[in-house]
């Protein structure tokens, strides 16, 4: 079975228009990336473990915030997407509102430099931002454009 992922895409009304939370993935490999680099907070989950409830706890794990409080309609259930990497990606849209620069994400080991023997920490999220929907077309990862697609689609209709 291919790996899935479960993730929040957060957004919220300015001045008439959408923006959406991005997370910049953490780490050497992301540190010089930007354009086609950011990504729903997002994470692996098991089977037996329901989507939703792996999207709010790797949301909490990222971001270090609780997910903000719906507000009216709660949660919007995405189409599930396929990467290509070929995992799954289970989104769910909530509208709220939350503090990007206070992020406080959860740490992974990995040995760096490569082949150095040497284990470091990184953070899985480095950094969080709004964006306005232009912009975050040109942000997010291609793999998860139709995510934002469609929520675009949801909330314009």
């Amino acid at each position: 079975m291919a790996k899935q992922s479960a993730g929040l895409l957060v957004y919220r009304r300015r001045k008439g228009a959408i923006e959406v939370l991005l997370a910049h993935p953490g780490g050497p490999f992301w540190a010089k990336k930007d354009r086609g680099a950011w990504s729903i907070p997002k994470g692996e989950f098991t089977e037996g473990e329901a989507p939703l409830d792996a999207a709010r706890r790797e949301f909490a794990e990222e971001i270090g915030q609780p997910v903000p409080a719906a507000a009216a309609g709660g949660f919007i259930a995405l189409t599930p997407v396929k990467q290509p990497s070929r995992k799954i990606v289970h989104a769910f849209a909530i509208e709220g509102d939350l503090a990007a620069e206070n992020i406080q994400s959860n740490l992974f080991e990995m040995e760096w430099p490569p082949h150095s023997g040497r284990m470091q920490s990184f953070p899985e999220v480095d950094r969080a931002a709004w964006f306005g929907l232009a912009e975050a077309r040109e942000r997010l990862q291609k793999g998860q454009l139709p995510i934002l697609e469609e929520l675009i689609a949801r909330l314009t209709r």
